[in-house]
């Protein structure tokens, strides 16, 4: 008895398996609601419409608008590869490239500007974007600096102080470069321009300024 009293209990407390593809269609739905009806109109019910599921089935995966905004556009930055072009600086351009035309999609912008928007008042969700989209993304970094020192393109590292300070600033200069150039500044963040910015990157001002 004792074990079935545990078994009904476990179970009441586990509840039922998150389903794959309903919170795949929930997140879809939620950027498509983005783009139509902005972050202020959207709400829980308009996504669970477009989803076709019920509005209860999003608050027991999320407590709120926000939490849901900034699970559908981590996803798509989960999108983002490193393929091994061969050298560093190839490999730079490659993920650039492949994150500028993430952020040059509708239902990315309109997500990152209004989550980034609301967590100027919203420090849970600040947290909640360093968690879900920044740190998850910081692991680019970290294999693209494995490869280059196997290449021996970089020296390896010897403290891991320092190696995690350097992979935060990389990170911040690279992502802070490519959304102000394309969600601030407006401007296409093309081959040639990922091509100068890698450059810059690599060798610095003075560097790049001899170069072709």
């Amino acid at each position: 008895m004792v074990t079935d009293m545990q078994s009904r209990t476990s179970a009441t407390r586990t509840g039922r398996p998150r389903s794959a593809a309903a919170d795949a269609a929930i997140l879809e739905a939620t950027r498509a609601a983005l783009v139509e009806l902005g972050w202020s109109k959207m709400t829980l019910g308009d996504v669970a419409t477009r989803a076709g599921v019920a509005k209860t089935t999003l608050y027991r995966r999320w407590a709120g608008k926000n939490e849901l905004v900034v699970d559908a556009v981590a996803v798509l930055f989960d999108e983002l590869e490193l393929p091994d072009r061969g050298s560093l600086a190839a490999d730079i351009e490659g993920v650039v490239l492949q994150f500028a035309a993430i952020l040059d999609r509708p239902e990315t912008k309109t997500a990152l500007m209004a989550v980034v928007a609301e967590s100027t008042r919203d420090e849970p969700l600040r947290e909640r974007i360093r968690t879900s989209i920044v740190d998850r993304q910081k692991r680019l970094v970290l294999e693209g600096r494995a490869r280059a020192t196997a290449r021996g393109e970089l020296p390896p590292e010897t403290d891991a102080a320092t190696a995690a300070r350097t992979a935060d600033l990389i990170f911040d200069v690279v992502a802070g470069a490519v959304v102000h150039r394309t969600l601030v500044s407006a401007e296409p963040a093309d081959e040639e321009w990922v091509h100068s910015f890698t450059r810059v990157l690599l060798l610095g001002l003075a560097g790049a300024s001899a170069q072709p």
